[in-house]
């Protein structure tokens, strides 16, 4: 086998991730240095979006998907009284824009939460690469069917759950996504406030605040500002599947 044909693996990849574009586009499970270098030409990296600024708004266009370099994004749509919604937040190696494949034209807003940089890759292009990649389109629909599953998640813990259940969840969700990225599993900033949190949830703002302080309470947590310590992973865990805090804090709403 020729050396530029040798398929790069996952540690290869994440060790030379400075110099990557669309980085979670570029961890298919064969995508080769070959291939690499032709994505490598069509993807297109942003200058840095401040905080408050929009990737894209709802109506706009579809022109690209875009991957999270750096920093994090909140994606919300708007309800016919005009209230925002959240539906999802987004991390480095994350990718969004799925929502305007079936009209060509995004159906939500994208906004920073903090300073970003995203890359980009032309809505354009993908035919054209992934007919000389297949790969990249396997990993196109892995992807889409990962953005449908987390949908789905979120419809079952907004409608089946405890408001204790949810933000349990929330947490141990945000864990796991950090960890997979080559972070902390255990402490970790909030760039979304409360109010953020408790929108995405269908909660209330004073329901977060007083179930932060209860798992506070309870060692399961620390938090300084928006710095998360999550001391009690295990106890966490059994939260997020229906178990209680075994009769801790019984007089506490949750």
């Amino acid at each position: 086998m020729d050396k530029s044909e040798q398929i790069i693996d996952f540690s290869k990849i994440k060790a030379n991730c400075s110099n990557c574009n669309l980085q979670e586009l570029c961890l298919p499970r064969g995508l080769n240095a070959k291939n690499m270098e032709k994505l490598d030409h069509v993807v297109k990296g942003s200058r840095p979006i401040q905080k408050g600024q929009h990737i894209f708004r709802g109506d706009d266009g579809f022109l690209a998907f875009y991957a999270v370099r750096s920093g994090s994004v909140k994606v919300y749509i708007l309800d016919e009284s005009g209230e925002e919604q959240i539906i999802g937040f987004y991390f480095p190696g994350e990718i969004l824009g799925f929502d305007a494949i079936e009209e060509h034209k995004h159906s939500c807003h994208a906004i920073a939460l903090e300073t970003t940089t995203v890359c980009s890759i032309p809505y354009e292009k993908i035919n054209e690469i992934s007919a000389q990649i297949p790969q990249l389109q396997d990993q196109m629909f892995r992807l889409m069917s990962r953005e449908l599953s987390k949908e789905n998640k979120l419809l079952l813990i907004i409608n089946k759950r405890s408001a204790e259940e949810r933000l349990a969840t929330f947490l141990v969700s945000l864990s796991s996504r950090f960890h997979k990225l080559g972070y902390s599993a255990k402490e970790y900033n909030l760039p979304m406030s409360r109010q953020d949190i408790g929108n995405y949830l269908g909660l209330t703002i004073e329901t977060v605040s007083r179930l932060f302080t209860k798992f506070q309470r309870n060692g399961l947590i620390d938090i300084n500002k928006r710095t998360l310590c999550l001391k009690d992973l295990p106890t966490l865990h059994s939260i997020c599947n229906g178990f209680s805090e075994k009769g801790k804090d019984n007089n506490s709403a949750a």
